[in-house]
């Protein structure tokens, strides 16, 4: 233990990144540039609509504009870091750069899984129980829902840091990611990581399995009760409202349970590093569009924004001076 004590830590480590060909790096810069802008644009949008639209301001889309959030703060936690690597020489990010990284996108992951839970039992409630829809799913319980959901997400994420950022780094420094995440990071560590990878599998068990289990039950009552309906309009109408949030979550899950079930993370490393990328940088902008193209009621309220602002360019055009 003394001799531990006595060797230098580390005090920055160096990320590999995706690639080394710097023509391939200019290239993946340009093309997760375009998709972190579409990312800023589309949630940034959801949040907006679901704000200044009064029919959109229900249980349902409370929630969708918590997920934006969410989409919008785990997708910054790690692509503006990403796009300057692809064209920086070295690159390095402080030993305190890395923990705060791997802390605050563990908190809106985290949170991004409660909140796909949180949403799975609003369209059970919805679906199973419609009569009951308003008195359940009120103000209070959808206010107190989110913040649960996010104070659940720094918490947890206060002990995953932790089980990490507690060990002793002395070098070698280099991650072998685009990102500061758990398992390379185990990886470099001078320490003994049993009782990390332990605590970070009771986590995953514990809180990961779980909210995947609510959906998944939840998901079974829904479609359960939808097949006893007699009416076929009343089924493609429950369908229709479970569609798009079963489409986010089957993306989320199947991404997230192929990088973290395994906690080897030595082997099959560049499937982890795409897997990455699509749940780091892909998810998030794909999320809105999935809210929006099948959904009747978002477009609407596009439709109407537009055409509310497209009068109010016309009528300057027609009348510029009364607006100078």
């Amino acid at each position: 233990m003394m001799e531990e004590r006595n060797q230098t830590s580390v005090t920055e480590f160096i990320l590999l990144g995706l690639t080394d060909d710097p023509g391939i790096q200019v290239l993946l810069f340009l093309l997760f540039l375009v998709i972190y802008m579409i990312t800023l644009l589309g949630n940034t949008g959801i949040i907006l609509l679901t704000r200044l639209d009064p029919n959109l301001q229900t249980p349902m889309y409370f929630f969708l504009c918590s997920l934006s959030f969410s989409d919008l703060c785990y997708s910054s936690v790690v692509t503006p870091r990403m796009l300057a690597d692809l064209l920086a020489e070295r690159k390095t990010i402080s030993f305190h750069g890395c923990a705060a990284q791997l802390y605050f996108f563990a908190v809106f992951t985290s949170t991004e899984s409660f909140l796909l839970s949180v949403m799975a039992y609003d369209r059970y409630v919805a679906v199973c129980k419609p009569l009951l829809y308003t008195s359940i799913m009120n103000p209070d319980v959808c206010c107190q829902l989110v913040a649960g959901v996010f104070a659940g997400g720094f918490l947890i994420s206060f002990v995953h840091a932790g089980c990490i950022f507690s060990l002793f780094f002395c070098g070698p420094n280099v991650i072998n990611h685009f990102y500061c995440d758990f398992m390379p990071l185990l990886s470099l560590s001078c320490s003994r990581t049993i009782t990390s990878k332990t605590v970070f599998f009771i986590l995953v068990v514990a809180f990961g399995l779980s909210s995947f289990l609510i959906t998944l039950t939840s998901y079974a009552s829904i479609f359960s009760t939808v097949l006893k309906m007699t009416s076929t309009d009343g089924r493609r109408k429950a369908f229709s409202t479970c569609a798009s949030h079963l489409t986010a979550i089957s993306l989320f899950y199947g991404t997230i349970f192929f990088m973290y079930m395994r906690l080897d993370s030595g082997s099959f490393m560049s499937q982890n590093k795409v897997a990455s990328v699509f749940y780091t940088v892909v998810i998030p902008m794909l999320n809105p569009l999935i809210y929006s193209i099948k959904n009747k009621e978002v477009k609407r309220a596009m439709r109407k924004i537009i055409d509310r602002n497209c009068s109010k360019i016309k009528v300057i055009s027609l009348f510029p001076g009364q607006y100078h």
